[in-house]
């Protein structure tokens, strides 16, 4: 009988599952497709300690029941509301976590073997009520690894879709009295999608048979995208996870907004009077450090360690003392947060960052600043600048950035 990788230690499924990164929402289209290799994402789930206890939940949990009892205390505890009726949101979650990992497992497995059993065999499940006319089509069909057909059609292949792929040697195929098959066609059709997303709805191209979002072979990128990058600095660097890419904006930020001149600080103000400053908005001292909750209720460490590098330089050089008062604007009033899954050579791992933006206007004058604040693992970065050079330097050096997905935008 045909040598299935089920067999084998399936650490597999749980390693590519635990090495996803946890990553903020507003639709499901910002994590879409094979960015799912890469991230962990709960669509609408916008605050990162919610995406964090489902993750948790879910490598954890044996049985839906399971995970459901996990999924209500989740809700009520973040106060979260989703769409869809509970049984069925938690089931989708569940399922299409459970079944995208178990094969992205398989397909590591599969590769694994292809030198001795080089051919793959697609199998669709009995157990769906209504199976879908193209994966029956598909039942049996057996082709090599290397096949281009795969890139498109190894399961899963949509919502519910419990279709499975197993490895045949030559010996396999002789005794079943099988050849190779020759792949089916591939009839490509315009799919429009986010009708109800925050961007507005899209049209994507797939192939027929194959819902939007699952034209791909799940666990691919991710065997690519966890080789960090050469070169570099050890500076914490917008290079990004290839696979979460996020969308350029095509909108502008929100109009500056104004606020008054006392908010820029005097020149030549020392660092620790500025610091001491800054600190004083958020209820915290030079001593003691508070926990701020941000407009996502997302929790922020605010201390005094925020102002000095790992070895203890001070960060605050040149004219960045008279400007950490909008910096604190920025994080209490952001007219956009940005969450960013990059490669940081000092701490050798792929980080999770926030970015707060904002600009304001200083009253009475023709100024404008730009203040973007960026924080996560032990890493933060304060710029505050003049009004930028152009959208385009704006939009390549501070929002839709490598690796970034925009979690909230200030409505006007």
């Amino acid at each position: 009988m045909p040598v299935s990788a089920v067999s084998l230690p399936f650490r597999e499924q749980a390693e590519f599952f635990r090495r996803k990164l946890n990553i903020p929402t507003q639709s499901w289209l910002d994590v879409f497709g094979e960015k799912n290799d890469v991230g962990f994402a709960v669509a609408g789930a916008n605050r990162l300690a919610i995406v964090e206890d489902f993750h948790t939940s879910l490598q954890k949990a044996r049985t839906l029941e399971e995970f459901r009892q996990d999924f209500d205390k989740i809700v009520a505890e973040h106060g979260w509301s989703y769409n869809g009726g509970r049984n069925w949101r938690s089931r989708i979650i569940y399922e299409t976590n459970l079944n995208s990992s178990f094969m992205a497992g398989r397909f590591r497995q599969l590769l694994a073997l292809r030198d001795v059993r080089p051919y793959w065999q697609y199998l669709h499940s009995p157990a769906v009520e209504e199976p879908r006319p193209e994966h029956l089509a598909w039942d049996g069909l057996i082709l090599r690894w290397d096949d281009p057909w795969w890139q498109w059609h190894f399961p899963i292949n949509g919502w519910g879709c419990e279709c499975r792929v197993v490895a045949l040697s030559e010996s396999d195929l002789r005794r079943m009295g099988r050849t190779v098959d020759t792949a089916p066609p591939i009839e490509w059709e315009d799919r429009i999608i986010g009708q109800r997303s925050p961007g507005g709805p899209r049209t994507v191209r797939v192939p027929k048979g194959i819902d939007p979002g699952f034209a791909h072979t799940p666990g691919r990128s991710q065997l690519e995208t966890f080789i960090p990058p050469g070169g570099g600095t050890g500076t914490p660097a917008n290079l990004g996870v290839p696979g979460i890419t996020g969308s350029t904006p095509a909108d502008a930020l929100p109009a500056a907004r104004t606020v008054s001149l006392d908010r820029l600080l005097d020149a030549g103000i020392e660092p620790d009077r500025a610091i001491d400053l800054f600190l004083q908005e958020f209820g915290a001292t030079l001593d003691t450090p508070a926990l701020y909750r941000d407009i996502l209720g997302e929790p922020l460490a605010i201390g005094r360690d925020l102002f000095y590098t790992g070895d203890g330089a001070l960060k605050l050089v040149g004219q960045r003392p008279r400007h950490v008062l909008l910096l604190a604007d920025t994080i209490q009033n952001p007219d956009e947060i940005w969450i960013a899954a990059e490669w940081h050579k000092e701490l050798r791992k792929t980080v999770v960052r926030r970015r707060y933006i904002a600009q304001w206007q200083l009253a009475g004058t023709d100024q404008s600043m730009l203040a973007v604040f960026e924080i996560g693992n032990k890493v933060w970065e304060g710029v505050t600048t003049y009004s930028p050079r152009s959208k385009t330097y704006l939009d390549r050096r501070i929002r839709g950035v490598d690796g970034a997905v925009r979690v909230y935008r200030r409505e006007e």
